[in-house]
């Protein structure tokens, strides 16, 4: 349903959630201008996860022949002990959950699937007015003299004003700090480490080879700290985060680069093969201390909106950072969608009021997994593994509830279809 009164949207933040949001804005009809940070719009070298609830939404955007290009589509899901790499549970991905969930769970280069996204946002032929792109404009104001038309203002002086202002720019928002909303930041104590290690170097060493044998996403759990990897660009990539308790630096400086002799390292009292495969990591190395946000139901004011980790930044132990944020854009495009510019103000309450509660219950289930993922061995590591070995869900959040995702109110409209079309 395009919009019934076309206006402007101001979206701060070119990541997977802005660019997201911007597309489902202009299939709804709506103007939208993308302001970016950065010299130009991209995303790092590093792999992402989309379960059916995001999958769905990019789906339903009409990007299926684009995705299926740069996809992996893991068949199963592997969750292993630390100490001698045995399976505690296999579990069935693929067809299983497309015909359970109506929507697959896929594996993707985080940059093959932002250039997807940007495409089609600027892509002249598709539906709705293509979005504007302002880049090497970092957001060092906010004007709301006008209230019903918020400005944001860019470092270089730039202005870009609009019927609203859509926060879409991180954990560290700059959006949220000048509209005055709380300080919710939090440091969870931990840090991940990032490695894209070639697949062929993996496939040659038989110790490691197992790992690639077919396209499946792995999980080791160990005590206080744990590992996750999965294949991308076909095979071209073993992507690798593994998180560890972090140190004093890197709270520090949030981010900084490392080594694979110091990922190694880290698991270095692991079964053997963990190790092995670290090793393999070239210099592209990253270390990423884990910030998150309080759960806090304020998402709106006035006409400031937040959007993905500027709400509700949350801990990767559900995998779902990106995708929740695939969320709030297809439901805050949804509302705004159905009104003329008067209706604003009502559609932003109901984007909150659906989606802040949902995005808070992710938020707290990731937190739970930290410590459910890095019990010591003992009696209640055996109780966890033992409710590892079903495919309901982790901690006390269930699949069904979580990949089923916030439905849209009309799931059969042509330009925007929130299904998966088999």
């Amino acid at each position: 349903m395009a919009a019934k009164q076309s206006f402007e949207v101001v979206v701060a933040g070119g990541g997977l959630g802005g660019l997201c949001a911007a597309l489902s804005l202009r299939q709804r009809g709506l103007r939208t201008t993308v302001v970016e940070a950065a010299p130009q719009l991209g995303e790092i070298g590093a792999g992402i996860q989309t379960a059916p609830n995001a999958s769905r939404i990019l789906l339903g955007l009409g990007l299926r022949s684009r995705l299926e290009r740069i996809r992996c589509a893991p068949q199963d899901q592997v969750r292993r002990r630390w100490a001698d790499g045995s399976i505690i549970a296999q579990l069935p991905l693929g067809e299983r959950v497309v015909e359970q969930y109506g929507a697959p769970y896929w594996h993707y280069h985080r940059a093959d699937l932002h250039r997807v996204l940007l495409d089609a946002c600027t892509d002249p032929d598709g539906p709705g007015p293509a979005v504007q792109l302002a880049t090497d404009a970092k957001v060092v104001g906010l004007d709301r003299a006008n209230p019903q038309r918020p400005a944001v203002r860019t470092a270089d002086g730039r202005r870009f004003e609009g019927d609203l202002v859509v926060g879409a720019d991180g954990i560290r928002s700059a959006v949220r700090d000048l509209a005055g909303f709380d300080d919710t930041l939090a440091f969870s104590g931990e840090m991940a480490y990032r490695a894209l290690i070639p697949g062929d170097s993996i496939a040659a060493d038989p110790a490691t080879r197992f790992l690639v044998d077919r396209y499946h996403s792995t999980i080791w759990y160990g005590p206080d700290k744990h590992l996750v990897h999965y294949l991308i660009r076909g095979g071209q990539y073993l992507n690798v985060v593994a998180i560890v308790p972090c140190t004093d630096s890197v709270e520090r400086d949030w981010s900084g680069p490392a080594t694979a002799e110091q990922l190694a390292g880290e698991f270095s009292e692991w079964d053997d093969r963990v190790p092995a495969m670290l090793s393999k990591a070239k210099d592209d190395v990253s270390v990423w201390a884990m910030y998150r946000r309080r759960r806090d139901p304020v998402w709106v004011d006035d006409r400031v909106a937040l959007l993905g980790d500027a709400c509700h930044a949350m801990l990767p132990y559900q995998a779902q950072g990106a995708s929740q944020a695939m969320e709030d854009a297809a439901v805050l495009a949804e509302e705004l969608g159905q009104v003329t510019r008067d209706g604003i103000d009502a559609a932003l309450a109901r984007y909150v009021h659906r989606r802040a509660k949902h995005a808070g219950m992710v938020q707290d289930a990731s937190l739970r997994n930290m410590s459910f993922y890095h019990l010591p061995d003992g009696p209640q590591q055996r109780v966890r593994d033992e409710k590892l070995r079903s495919f309901d869900g982790e901690s006390d959040v269930s699949y069904d509830w979580l990949w089923n995702g916030t439905p849209l109110r009309d799931p059969d409209n042509e330009s925007i279809r929130y299904q998966f079309a088999r």
